[in-house]
């Protein structure tokens, strides 16, 4: 991933140097297994934690002879410890290294990610309470439906990052396993023990079955996940865009001093964050399918995945830190505008209230279809009336029109236009989204 969607600290999760220290650490907590078996000399174990060094440029220059990645870093680590350094890797494979790595590097990630899931809940869910009360319009197929309010706008993606949150927490457990059972995974030349041990030590679970690998159902899984939790930041991020087009003007990015919208037009201010979120979720489901097509390997293995893996897992966590990162400073510094939401809303002249005038006349006696006609045909007048001439005149109209006064009386009417009969279980809808 570029350095301009990156930041540090999840880069360095994915670093050559932090690689090699977790290829490290599970050689050498097998070895202190394997001494505590009595398979190999425990001062040797010792003198591994002690001499055991590694130089990422030499490892590279092995490689270029090897073409294994593996074997350069075991030949490189030789260098350094010595004698010693033939109990290493005893009875293991490739992937006990290079998957048991991959899961302590994807628990890493996740807890970067979980850490940016609060941070941005926490912002969602202040700017919900602040505006909790703020009238606007509701829409469906982007036209005006019915009065709500930002704040449960708001809510409604507080609700869902949390879900994604839990998604989140079930993946992290689900890719949190360690392999380290031979070349078919028969623990045919190491015993259970060790990567019991090994394990513990790295708070991993010792895989249920392995061939040579992990299987990647539960990575699919994973990066599966990943794929949501972007779906639901470019929702959040297309919200955003549209409320901020200048016909709607709802909210806006905070548009610093300084700041430059177009090279041409220098009137403009652009939603650029929200835009580039859209696109940055893009990315991060793209790694989707194919990890889903990693699951499928011949036999007990073959490397189909690992190339795709080298690629996806850092691009693709690295990625959706950013975006969350993102995300959570357009919330917290969105412009949000009620004068313009509440002119928006009388925009249609009062037809966001044609259901309580629908429901008013059943329960008056209309049938549903007689009070569908009478509410529609007028409601139709106000789409044809120029814009400048709907201040109430849906309300004006229903009551001049004397198939309505049948059922309904003018007082009767006007109380029908009263916005708060939308707001009742306001406080309601917040406590099931924001009770801890």
């Amino acid at each position: 991933m570029i350095e301009r969607y990156s930041r540090k600290q999840m880069v360095d999760i994915w670093s050559q140097q932090e690689k090699f220290n977790i290829w490290f650490q599970i050689e050498a907590h097998a070895c202190d297994a394997q001494a505590k078996l009595g398979v190999i000399p425990k001062d040797s174990a010792k003198i591994i934690w002690e001499k055991g060094q590694f130089d990422i440029d030499s490892i590279d220059e092995i490689e270029k002879t090897t073409k294994h990645d593996v074997i350069a870093f075991l030949t490189n680590l030789t260098e350094y410890i010595g004698e010693d350094a033939r109990f290493i890797h005893q009875g293991m494979t490739s992937s006990d290294v290079l998957d048991t790595t991959l899961s302590i590097q994807l628990q890493k990630a996740s807890d970067i990610l979980l850490n940016d899931l609060d941070l941005l809940l926490k912002a969602i869910e202040k700017r919900s309470i602040e505006h909790k009360n703020t009238v606007t319009i509701g829409r469906s197929h982007a036209i005006h439906a019915e009065p709500i309010t930002f704040g449960l706008k708001l809510a409604s993606y507080y609700a869902e990052f949390k879900r994604n949150k839990k998604r989140l927490l079930d993946a992290r457990k689900e890719i949190s396993t360690c392999a380290i059972s031979g070349a078919v995974g028969t623990f045919a030349h190491i015993d259970p023990y060790v990567e019991n041990y090994v394990s513990q030590k790295l708070d991993l679970i010792p895989e249920e079955i392995s061939t040579q690998i992990i299987p990647r159902d539960r990575h699919a899984m994973f990066f599966s996940i990943l794929g949501v939790i972007a779906s639901s930041v470019e929702r959040l991020a297309t919200e955003i865009r549209h409320l901020q087009r200048t016909e709607v003007r709802e909210v806006e990015e905070f548009f610093s001093q300084g700041q430059k919208g177009s090279s041409a037009m220098p009137h403009k201010r652009n939603p650029v964050l929200t835009e580039n979120l859209t696109g940055l979720a893009r990315l991060v489901r793209s790694s989707v399918i194919p990890a889903l097509e990693n699951v499928t390997l011949w036999h007990e293995r073959d490397i189909s995945h690992s190339s795709v893996e080298r690629m996806i897992a850092p691009d693709a966590t690295i990625t959706l830190d950013f975006a969350l990162h993102r995300l959570t400073n357009v919330i917290e510094n969105l412009l949000i505008y009620p004068n313009t939401m509440q002119l928006n809303l009388e925009k249609l002249g009062g037809l966001v209230h044609s259901q309580q005038v629908l429901l008013a006349l059943t329960q008056k006696g209309a049938s549903r279809e007689s009070a569908y006609e009478m509410v529609q045909s007028n409601a139709m007048k106000v789409w044809e009336t120029p814009e400048h001439e709907r201040k109430n005149v849906y309300k004006k109209l229903l009551i001049d029109d004397q198939n309505v006064r049948k059922f309904l009386d003018e007082a009767e009417i006007e109380k029908l236009f009263n916005l708060e009969q939308h707001f009742v279980h306001v406080d309601t809808i917040f406590q099931r989204v924001f009770s801890k």
